[in-house]
């Protein structure tokens, strides 16, 4: 039999590898920068990813810049210039490379970057401004505080404060930065009473359909608790109207995204530690995870499994957690999805996220949304920009607008009655780059509104 080509591409599935983070090896900044060359070279030969976002573009202009016009010429201190631009969105490794393993080449360009970026936080690379951004609980409990909040949300909005914020954080002046609730009106606060409870009451029996069992724990995420409570009702409104059992889980912290696009894998430990036994307990009494934050459920169903590949309660929980939509059109093909809309939603242009691309399920919520009656979709598959923190950080600000252009233009273009993405923070920032007063509606939302509930 003859054995499968070495070549590009190839008809072997993908592996990914286990993040060996806690060896030594995996510090040593001389082999680091070996294989940063190394990739980099191969990647300067390719430059198939010279689209995706400013890391690749950042990389290949060193190259061309340089005396030799190779990697060889590029100076290895300005290697950090393309580890900055990496905000781990995984498409490259996804969706464009072709020398993903097995290929012998071995190319894993998002998790060389989190090497880099985990060398960088060990060895003092990282201001404590970036560190304090990072810290979403920290942060978000410290604003919703009733005093605090107000003033806060006041102080975003005014041009002298976010000159300050821009000297004491490196928020840039004309960001977007969301708005913080109150404790008492944050997700976890509307819905206490739910997440104290040792069982949700649901219509009846759970009905199991697919890989779903009918009950659903929400991750409400740092984000939809703190920022955006609303899209969390909407999930819950949604679920609930389609006979599903809904709780929320029990203790939750950060699911310590930010803490890895910074490199720092010890607090991404503690994350993991702090939400793993509520969450496995959950899963354990039959319940299902959703995440209404692609980045979140990507955590928890993909990294946590990679960097902690021994940990059995992380796999059974990784195996538990689904998208919102992937969760409704699993039901939707047993039958189970409550299709009796009441309004149209006319022109919708959808932004796939990229966090949610990646996680290989399909086009579930454009799906979802064709079966509402007198709805057209338009898909847009690029990167809104926002990134985690890169959209709001001073030296990356004008980049993520950059990057986020092509999708606000095309949204224009389409002329649509609603726009919005399954990221209620990408969503955000399209909105903020439309400048036109219009507002980004979450597709859960819209589905709300399909439902008139």
């Amino acid at each position: 039999m003859t054995p499968p080509s070495a070549g590009e591409g190839g008809l072997e599935a993908p592996t990914r590898h286990p993040i060996d983070w806690k060896t030594p090896k995996f510090y040593d900044r001389a082999e680091l920068l070996d294989e940063l060359e190394r990739v980099f070279d191969l990647c300067h030969g390719c430059r198939r990813c010279v689209s995706l976002c400013n890391a690749f573009p950042t990389l290949f202009d060193l190259v061309d810049e340089s005396k030799t016009m190779e990697v060889d010429g590029v100076a290895r201190d300005d290697y950090w210039k393309v580890v900055d631009h990496c905000y781990l969105c995984d498409l490259c490794y996804q969706s464009k490379c072709p020398y993903i393993p097995p290929h012998p080449w071995n190319i894993d360009f998002p998790h060389l970057m989190l090497r880099a970026k985990a060398v960088k936080f060990r060895n003092g690379g990282v201001r404590a401004a970036e560190k304090i951004l990072s810290s979403t609980d920290a942060v978000s409990k410290l604003a919703g505080i009733p005093v605090v909040v107000g003033a806060v949300n006041a102080a975003n909005r005014s041009k002298p404060a976010r000159r300050l914020l821009k000297h004491a954080l490196g928020v840039h002046p004309q960001a977007g930065v969301p708005k913080y609730h109150k404790h008492s009106d944050t997700l976890r606060g509307r819905h206490r009473a739910r997440a104290a409870a040792d069982a949700a009451s649901g219509p009846g029996e759970p009905q199991p359909a697919g890989r779903t069992r009918g009950k659903v724990a929400v991750f409400t995420t740092c984000y939809g608790n703190y920022n955006e409570p609303g899209l969390g009702d909407d999930l819950i409104a949604v679920l609930e109207h389609n006979g599903i059992a809904v709780t929320l889980a029990g203790r939750e912290r950060c699911c310590g995204m930010p803490k890895m696009e910074l490199g720092d894998l010890e607090a991404v430990e503690k994350s993991k530690q702090a939400n793993i036994p509520g969450l496995a307990e959950k899963v354990e009494q039959g319940w299902d995870i959703i995440a209404p934050v692609p980045s979140c459920a990507l955590m928890l169903r993909q990294e946590w499994p990679l960097l902690f590949p021994d940990d059995e309660a992380v796999r059974r929980v990784a195996d538990a957690v689904f998208d919102p939509f992937e969760y409704l059109m699993e039901r939707h093909r047993e039958g189970l999805l409550n299709t009796a809309f009441k309004e149209s939603l006319g022109k919708v242009a959808y932004h796939a996220a990229c966090h949610q691309r990646v996680q290989k399920i399909g086009m579930q919520t454009r799906q979802c949304l064709q079966l509402v009656p007198g709805t057209e979709v338009t898909v847009i598959e690029r990167c809104s920009g926002h990134n985690g923190t890169y959209g709001v950080k001073h030296k990356s600000y004008p980049s993520a607008v950059k990057i986020g252009r092509p999708v606000v233009n095309k949204i224009k273009q389409a002329e649509v009655d609603h726009y919005g993405s399954d990221c209620p923070m990408a969503g955000r920032f399209i909105e903020h780059g439309m400048a036109d007063g219009s507002a980004t509606a979450h597709p859960v939302s819209l589905l709300r509104r399909a439902y008139a509930i």
